[in-house]
C-alpha cells in the first residue's frame, strides 16, 4: 500500500502530502471540513475550505471574519499534488464527504453522514475509494431508523392531541441540522411553530441557502410583543409548536409553556433508558447519521478494501468488517457523539 492519505496527529486527522488537516480539534493553518458542527468545525483556523452548499452556515458559525473558501460538490481542488473534492454526506446541510486523491491512491473521509431522506440537504453519494474512513456513532444492530412518513406521522399525532387538550409541545432538537429537519418534516397546519433563539440563528442561513421551510417565530419576539400589550398573562403557546436545543430543557425559559408537553428527538431515543434518562413525555427516534444497516451499506457501496472506523461504536464495526472479510480497523478521534454546537449536539 502507498503512504498513508491521512495520519492522525495531535491537532486531529493530517494530509501530510497535502499540508492540511480535516475536520481539526484544535487551530491550524488549513482546514478542510467536512460540515459545520463545532466538533468538526473548529473556530480559529487560517483557512477554511468547505462544501458551498454550506457557506452561510459556516460563516454563521465562524465569524464574518474567518477565511472561508466555498467550493462546488465534485469540483476538484489541489493541494501539493492531491486532488480534494466534495461529496454529499446528507448529514446537515452543506455537509460533504472529502475525498482525497494521490498517485491513483483514494481515501474518503465521510465526517458525519446519514442514508435516510432529508428535504433539508442533499442526499449522500456513494463515492468509490481505496480506504473509508467512516464514523460510527450508532454502529449497533439495534440502531435501526423508521421510515420518514412513519416517524413524522407520530410525531404530528402527538402535537394534534397536545393542541386539543390546550398544550404547548415542546421538541427538543439540535439547533443545526435536526431542528430545521423536525421543521421540514411535521404538518405545519396544525399550528404555529416558534423557535429558541439558537434554532432561529440557524434556521436563517437554511433559509439564505434556498431551504424551503414552514414559517417561524422567535418565542424572544413573540414574548416582547405580548409584553407591549400588557398582555403578561397571555398564553399564545397553547396548540404550537416550540422547537429548542437539549440545553432548554429543565431551563426557567421553559416554564413560560405551561400547560406544555416535552418530547426529545434523537437517534438515541431508539433505546427505551435513554429515554428514561431525559424525563421527557416522548422521545422520536430521529437521526442525522447512519444507523446501523446504513452503515453498513455505505462501506459496501465505497468498494474499499480498508475501512477505519472513527467516534462512537468504532471497535464494534471494525470487528464485524473484519468478520466480513475486509481490512479494518479504528482510528481514535475526539469528535463528538453527543457534542455539536456549543451546548447542542447532532446525534
Amino acid at each position: 500500500m502507498s503512504e498513508a492519505l491521512i495520519t492522525l496527529t495531535d491537532d486531529g486527522l493530517y494530509c501530510p502530502v497535502g499540508g492540511f488537516h480535516v475536520d481539526p480539534w484544535n487551530p491550524v493553518p488549513r482546514a478542510v471540513v467536512t460540515h459545520a458542527h463545532a466538533d468538526h468545525a473548529r473556530w480559529g483556523c487560517g483557512q477554511y475550505l468547505v462544501a458551498a452548499p454550506g457557506q452561510h452556515l459556516f460563516r454563521t458559525r465562524l465569524g464574518e471574519t474567518a477565511d472561508i473558501t466555498p467550493v462546488p460538490h465534485g469540483e476538484p481542488v489541489d493541494h501539493n499534488g492531491v486532488r480534494v473534492s466534495f461529496h454529499p454526506a446528507g448529514h446537515v446541510l452543506g455537509s460533504a464527504q472529502i475525498r482525497l486523491e494521490h498517485r491513483g491512491e483514494v481515501w474518503v473521509v465521510t465526517g458525519d453522514y446519514k442514508l435516510d431522506p432529508d428535504p433539508t440537504c442533499l442526499p449522500f453519494e456513494h463515492v468509490r475509494c481505496n480506504t473509508f474512513v467512516t464514523e460510527s456513532t450508532f454502529a449497533l444492530p439495534v440502531y435501526r431508523w423508521e421510515a420518514a412518513g412513519v416517524l413524522f406521522g407520530g410525531v404530528n399525532d402527538w402535537w394534534r392531541a397536545n393542541k386539543a387538550a390546550g398544550k404547548c409541545s415542546i421538541v427538543y432538537a439540535y439547533a443545526l441540522g435536526k431542528a430545521q429537519r423536525v421543521m421540514a418534516g411535521v404538518d405545519a397546519t396544525i399550528g404555529p411553530i416558534f423557535t429558541h433563539g439558537a434554532v432561529e440563528k440557524v434556521t436563517r442561513a437554511y433559509r439564505e441557502s434556498g431551504v424551503a421551510l414552514p414559517p417561524t417565530r422567535p418565542v424572544s419576539e413573540v414574548v416582547t410583543e405580548e409584553k407591549a400589550k400588557g398582555k403578561s398573562k397571555a398564553k399564545p403557546w397553547a396548540g404550537a409548536l416550540v422547537l429548542a436545543p437539549p440545553s432548554a430543557d429543565g431551563s426557567p425559559w421553559v416554564k413560560k409553556f405551561e400547560p406544555k408537553s416535552e418530547a426529545f428527538a434523537s437517534g438515541w431515543m431508539c433505546v427505551r433508558g435513554a429515554r428514561r434518562r431525559r424525563a421527557v413525555d416522548r422521545g422520536f427516534v430521529l437521526s442525522d447519521h447512519a444507523d446501523w444497516p446504513g452503515l453498513l451499506t455505505a462501506v459496501t457501496e465505497s468498494g474499499a478494501g480498508r475501512v477505519l472506523a472513527t467516534h462512537g461504536f468504532a471497535s464494534v464495526l471494525a470487528r464485524h468488517l473484519r468478520e466480513q472479510g475486509l481490512d479494518a480497523d479504528v482510528i481514535a478521534t475526539r469528535y463528538g457523539d453527543d457534542a455539536g454546537e456549543g451546548e447542542e449536539g447532532e446525534a
